[in-house]
């Protein structure tokens, strides 16, 4: 009898699990393109923060050696204690004057509700800018173009259709 309820248990809840409604993301084409600067490579780590600066989620880094990762102090604090891993969001450093195009997913149920992006970048030998680019999640944000402050010269944002 006990394996029975046991039994019944289980597949209750995997049925229910399998057909629980995910939080629906949507795909956004983000293009940085940086200041002309002499040096290295620039480390990027693009953030969702919470409506109090906390960290929710990494969205993308680039830069693709962890033995760097720790100049983007602020979201390094945020990731050595996590058990996240950043393999499938990661690509190359871009240099001065470079831009890329990165595909960036964020939960619908976040735009409009006090989140934040935050971009830090660092380059090797240089300073460090823990706030880039930050701006609030709104639906008007993500179609936009926002100017950084340090070596990113702005960030456009565009839903993928």
């Amino acid at each position: 009898m006990k394996l029975k309820i046991l039994i019944l248990g289980l597949v209750s809840f995997l049925t229910f699990t399998a057909f629980s409604p995910t939080a629906k993301s949507t795909s956004y084409k983000c293009m940085i393109q940086l200041i002309n600067y002499e040096g290295e490579g620039a480390y990027i780590a693009v953030s969702l923060l919470d409506s109090q600066g906390d960290y929710v989620e990494t969205l993308n880094v680039l830069g693709d050696d962890q033995e760097w990762y720790h100049d983007l102090t602020k979201w390094w604090k945020y990731f050595e204690n996590t058990t996240n891993n950043v393999d499938a969001i990661t690509g190359a450093t871009i240099s001065g004057g470079e831009r890329t195009i990165k595909v960036i997913k964020i939960d619908d149920d976040k735009l409009d509700k006090g989140y934040k992006i935050r971009f830090e970048t660092a380059v090797e030998d240089q300073k460090y800018v823990a706030d880039d680019v930050t701006f609030e999640l709104t639906s008007e944000s993500v179609k936009s173009k926002v100017e950084g402050t340090g070596y990113i010269r702005y960030i456009r944002m565009l839903p993928q259709k």
